[in-house]
C-alpha cells in the first residue's frame, strides 16, 4: 500500500512538471498608473520592513529566537521587494533587455547594445522566489516559535 502511494505521488510529480505552463512569477501590470502605484508599494513595503526589523533589534526582541526569525523574514522581505522593483522596472518601464519566449522551459533574451550587463541581471532579478520563499519560512518558524513559548525569556534574562 505504502508502494503504491508513492508511485502515485510520483507519477503526479512528473506528469505537473512535463504538462507545466508558464508561472508569470513576476507578474506585469496594465497601464502606466497601476505600476507606478505598484512600485511606489514595493517601497513602501522595503521602508516597513525596514522600520520592522529595525524596531525588533532597538527593543531587544531579537533575544528571542521567534522574533530573530521574524527579523530575518523582514530582511529577506526587503531583499525581495528591491529584487521585484528591478524586474518591474527591466519589463515594463524600460526597453533594455528584449525577451522571446522559446518554449515553457527556455527565454531568449536580447539587450540592447551596451547593456549586456543587464541580461544576467534580468535572470537574476527573474529568480525572487529564492528570496519570497525563505523569508516566508522565516516568518513561519518565528510565528510557531512565539505560540510554542510566549513567555520565553531572552538570553541573558535572569527573571
Amino acid at each position: 500500500m505504502k508502494a503504491s502511494r508513492y508511485g502515485v505521488s510520483t507519477v503526479a510529480a512528473v506528469a505537473t512538471v512535463l504538462a507545466s505552463s508558464p508561472a508569470l512569477a513576476t507578474q506585469t501590470h496594465g497601464g502606466p498608473e497601476g505600476l507606478v502605484v505598484h512600485q511606489m508599494a514595493h517601497l513602501f513595503f522595503v521602508f516597513s520592513m525596514g522600520t520592522l526589523a529595525y524596531w525588533l533589534r532597538a527593543r531587544g526582541l531579537t533575544a528571542r529566537r521567534g522574533w530573530r526569525l521574524i527579523r530575518y523574514a523582514a530582511i529577506m522581505l526587503i531583499l525581495w521587494n528591491l529584487d521585484a522593483f528591478v524586474a518591474h522596472l527591466l519589463d515594463e518601464q524600460t526597453a533594455l533587455v528584449g525577451v522571446r519566449r522559446i518554449d515553457n522551459f527556455h527565454l531568449e533574451l536580447t539587450p540592447r547594445p551596451g547593456f549586456e550587463a543587464l541580461a544576467v541581471v534580468y535572470y537574476l532579478v527573474k529568480l525572487d522566489h529564492l528570496l519570497c520563499v525563505p523569508a516566508l519560512v522565516f516568518l513561519y518558524l518565528g510565528l510557531r516559535r512565539l505560540v510554542a513559548a510566549p513567555d520565553e525569556p531572552a538570553a541573558g534574562d535572569a527573571s
